[in-house]
This record gives C-alpha cells, structure tokens and sequence, in this order.
C-alpha cells in the first residue's frame, strides 16, 4: 500500500484553553505537495457509555447544547482527568457525576473520531451494565442534566426517528445494541 502520510514542518498554536486548542501546521505530502496551512483541533480524549441498569434499563441524559441551540437526548460520557489512571476508571467517574449511578462490569466497545481531518482526539466507547443508584448528580458549573430510563426498545425507536443527533453516542449505542444482540443487519 501507498504511505499517504504528510510530514509536518512546522506548527503554530493559535489558541489554548483547558477544553479546545487551535493549531496551524504546514506539511508536506508525499509526492512534494505543501499543504499549509492546515488547522488541528485538539481536545482531550474522551470517553462515553451505552450504561444500563441491573433491570436492564439504558440511562439517557437530556441536556441543552448551545451550539446548535437545542435539547438533546445523549448518552453520558465526558473528558479523560490527568488524575483518571485508565480509561474505564475516567468512565466510571464520568457516569457517577452525571448520573449518580455505579456499575458493576465494563465492557470497551472501541474507540471512534468525531473528524479524523481536523480533531486529533478519540472518544472511547464502554457498554457497562449492573448500574445501581449510589448518590445525587454533581454537576459542573455549566452542566444541567435529567436523567431518563429508557428500555432497549425505546431506545431503537429514539434511533429510528433520528432523535439522538450526536453522531459518536450513535456510534456507541450501535456498537453496544450489537453487543447485546439486540441489532441485526
């Protein structure tokens, strides 16, 4: 097979925050072709669960999301901490501030990319089940989150009507939907 990768030579930060930078790199293709500029997101990795409860109950989120400027339905799921020491414990943590609940086994579906041409980061995907009710939401500052049980039905009918519209937790509720034997091609 072809190599198709690009050497960068050089790169530029335009902005950095906690949650989003902007880079500007200058490559060079293979064949000799300057590609510049050419700008990267970064982000931090991410993790998200298809989360259901010991009586088989999926956990959605309902929350605003400013960008498009509507109310979603959402899978949870957030950044990697630099204090997280494995994806499946950055999970966890993420599925007990914005849930309240535990889980007992976790299962990795993969990984996936919002947009491999501009974001660097992934999102790993996690089927975890056994999920009980420990504790209240702790919510960051801008979070304001309900929670709904759905069944599995519920949810494929969510799916079927286009509902759900962040592409990656759709990824991952197809992933886990297969996993449990509840999706046929």
């Amino acid at each position: 097979m072809k190599d198709l990768s690009w050497k960068t030579l050089s790169s530029e930060y335009l902005f950095k925050d906690d949650w989003f930078t902007i880079r500007k790199d200058s490559c060079q293709a293979q064949d000799g072709k300057i590609i510049s500029p050419y700008y990267v997101y970064e982000f931090p990795t991410w993790v998200t669960a298809v989360a259901l409860t010991e009586d088989g109950k999926i956990i959605m989120e309902r929350q605003y999301r400013h960008a498009l400027g509507q109310t979603n339905y959402e899978i949870p799921g957030g950044c990697v901490d630099s204090t997280d020491s494995s994806l499946e414990e950055a999970v966890a943590r993420e599925l007990l501030e914005e849930t309240g609940y535990r889980f007992r086994q976790f299962e990795y579906l993969g990984k996936t990319s919002a947009n491999p041409s501009t974001n660097n980061n992934w999102m790993h995907m996690f089927l975890v089940t056994g999920g009980y009710h420990a504790q209240d939401q702790e919510l960051d500052h801008n979070e304001e989150i309900e929670i709904y049980l759905f069944s599995i039905e519920e949810v494929k009918q969510l799916l079927k009507e286009n509902k759900i519209v962040q592409s990656m937790h759709v990824t991952a509720l197809l992933y886990a939907l297969e996993r449990l034997g509840k999706l046929s091609y």
